[in-house]
């Protein structure tokens, strides 16, 4: 496609290569929302040159899916987004597994205590539940009434070495503002103390970087796998905006210099609500079963959220590798089946005309989804019958289920026509009524071309020779052809009709 000029506004494409990463968890599968996110990491690596990273965030075990992980791999593979670091391909920045990172996350969640940005937290599971619920009951907000802070380090260090259980806390004494490349500079600024007019109701976030069981929160293993995998773009959905003034805090705490932030807009239905990742009619598993071309998603999650400045919105990753920017809307993205039923005939004309693997692997995708269901003409060479309907009749395609049952009559060993009727429309004043024997004769005649010269070219050129003796006498031949042959299905055009059936299969029904 031809593309228009690239923007050089480096506010919206680094002038250094990025690296950028997806981090899902296999708590759940791959669903619109997080293609996207891992897209659009993917699109701004490609376009600057850098790389794009795979890592599992797999430290909450108890909510692991067994077998999510491995679907999440397919899943990006299906969609083609190669990953150039990560698992089952490494990297020099390895593991990028979670779990097993664990011995990583202790030693900095220790120099966080040593350096007094952090402190080991003593307090029971009992009291803390107390503490919630005397502060809920005087319509308190929740918080953390640092009762720990001040253990001397040498008894926090023995208690701890004994096995006496605790977590480990930041401690927040600022929340700073950040500039975010999405919404541009957001965060409250805010104490990390929440005051109060007595002291005795002071209270604190000072989140759990450390829990008990020595697993890392995800706010502490997030912001050291960033610094040590280097990344320096982060794009990432919205429900995470809150989290940030706090990972922020602990990039300053370790004296780390921060990735640059982007968050994306939320997807939300025609009602305006947030879609679930619980409905399956968002899992990438659904539209790959349902037969849409990885193109085509892809493409349709692009445009949800990122502007461009191009004619078309019809792109191939290509093309997205090459345009991406970070020219991303701020508000809710209306997510519209329409869009993509589009953009699915666009790209399956593309892949048509392209006649290569992708194309390929949509010819056996049909096949496969014709021969399930049975009832098809003997001898039928089903594979060639697809390819030629792809070809003839592609830019109707959007599922395997619907091109089928619009053509099913190429396929069917019984086609069920009712009695042909004249249609009797459009007739001049004078005109007679085309007579159904004139219909028949001309249909015989267009079947006496030889095999030889059985193609769209020939039937064409003969039905544009008809000496047709009125407008309504040639729209009445296309309506009983249409009808002999499909028993008056849609479909291609007439030359295109007979030369997939073939000559005999045309002739026989001709005949019938």
């Amino acid at each position: 496609m031809g593309l228009l000029p690239i923007s050089s506004n480096t506010k919206l494409v680094p002038d250094e290569p990025a690296r950028t990463r997806f981090a899902p968890s296999p708590t759940g599968y791959l669903h619109l929302g997080s293609l996207r996110t891992a897209l659009f990491n993917y699109l701004l690596a490609k376009r600057t040159g850098g790389q794009f990273l795979l890592r599992i965030e797999d430290t909450d075990q108890k909510r692991t899916i067994p077998g999510a992980e491995e679907r999440l791999y397919s899943d990006l593979q299906w969609a083609a987004l190669e990953w150039d670091e990560g698992p089952i391909v490494g990297g020099p920045y390895g593991p990028y597994r979670q779990s097993e990172r664990t011995a990583l996350y202790h030693k900095h969640a220790n120099d966080l205590v040593h350096s007094g940005h952090a402190y080991r937290c003593f307090c029971s599971a009992g009291r803390l539940d107390t503490l919630a619920r005397q502060r809920n009951q005087a319509g308190l907000p929740l918080g953390y009434d640092r009762q720990c802070v001040d253990i001397p380090a040498e008894e926090a260090e023995e208690r701890a070495a004994k096995g006496e259980i605790h977590v480990v806390r930041l401690k927040a004494d600022e929340y700073p503002k950040f500039k975010d490349f999405v919404i541009g500079t957001t965060g409250q600024n805010q104490d990390g103390q929440k005051k109060f007019l007595k002291t005795i109701n002071r209270i604190y976030d000072d989140p759990i970087l450390l829990k008990s069981d020595g697993n890392p929160t995800y706010h502490l293993a997030n912001v050291v796998d960033d610094h040590h995998m280097k990344i320096t773009h982060v794009i990432r959905g919205t429900e995470w905006l809150a989290s940030t003034p706090m990972h922020v805090a602990l990039y300053n705490a370790f004296d780390w210099t921060p990735p640059q932030f982007g968050h994306v807009p939320l997807l939300v239905d025609l009602n305006g609500q947030k879609l679930s990742k619980r409905n399956s009619n968002i899992d990438i598993s659904f539209y790959r079963d349902s037969g849409i071309l990885p193109s085509t998603l892809l493409n349709y999650a692009a445009l949800l959220g990122w502007s461009h400045n191009q004619k078309s919105e019809v792109f191939s990753l290509k093309d997205m590798e090459e345009l991406f920017n970070l020219k991303i809307t701020k508000g809710n993205t209306i997510v519209s089946p329409e869009k993509m039923w589009f953009l699915q005939k666009a790209h399956t004309k593309r892949c048509v005309a392209e006649n290569g693997p992708e194309f390929q692997k949509l010819v056996g995708d049909v096949t496969e989804a014709a021969e399930g269901r049975g009832n098809i003409r003997a001898n039928l060479p089903v594979k060639e019958t697809v390819t030629s309907l792809l070809r003839y009749d592609g830019g109707h395609f959007t599922t395997p289920a619907q091109f089928l049952d619009r053509n099913w009559s190429f396929f069917t060993s019984s086609l069920d026509r009712t009695p042909y009727t004249l249609t009797q429309s459009d007739l001049e004043i004078g005109d007679p009524t085309p007579p159904l024997v004139a219909l028949q004769t001309v249909a015989t005649i267009l079947t006496l071309v030889p095999e030889s010269h059985w193609n769209v070219e020939t039937h064409r050129t003969n039905l544009d020779c008809i000496p047709y003796a009125s407008k309504a006498f040639k729209k009445e031949l296309y309506h009983y052809l249409r009808w002999a042959l499909l028993a008056g299905a849609p479909g291609p055009g007439m030359p295109q009709i007979m030369e997939v059936l073939g000559r005999d299969e045309t002739d026989c029904e001709y005949v019938q």
